[in-house]
């Protein structure tokens, strides 16, 4: 008797488990797929919004980048560092347009505030 209900509790669990397991990954396959909707949308590769937000930082490196929905725009948002400095410069560029329609520096500790955000908001998605 308690033979079967052994068996019976692993094969419940596993079940479980595995039931979890495809429901995750299904919803990351949807993630991807609209991230994939956005690059289909834009208008300006990653390329010349790179270049586009480098030209306003002269001497930046590109630490971070993504496409993105923001109000209702569609943008590459990046994250600039300068040498010398800390501050990163977060630069937004159209995707359709290709114009710079955001420009602001960030000390390390604002953006460490923004990028808890974020997580939260992803969190929270999930």
């Amino acid at each position: 008797m308690k033979l079967k209900n052994i068996i019976g509790s692993v094969l419940t669990v596993g079940l479980l488990v595995g039931g979890f397991a495809a429901c995750m990954t299904e919803k990351e396959d949807k993630e991807e797929g609209k991230k994939s909707d956005l690059a289909t949308q834009a208008k300006i590769t990653r390329a010349q919004a790179e270049q586009t937000a480098l030209a306003k930082v002269p001497g930046g490196t590109i630490k971070e980048g993504e496409l993105e929905k923001e109000k209702g725009k569609l943008i590459w948002s990046f994250d600039i560092s300068t040498p010398g400095t800390q501050d990163i410069t977060e630069v937004a560029v159209d995707a359709i347009t290709g114009e710079v329609v955001a420009l602001d520096k960030e000390s390390p500790a604002a953006e460490a505030k923004e990028k808890k955000k974020e997580k939260e908001e992803d969190d929270e998605k999930k």
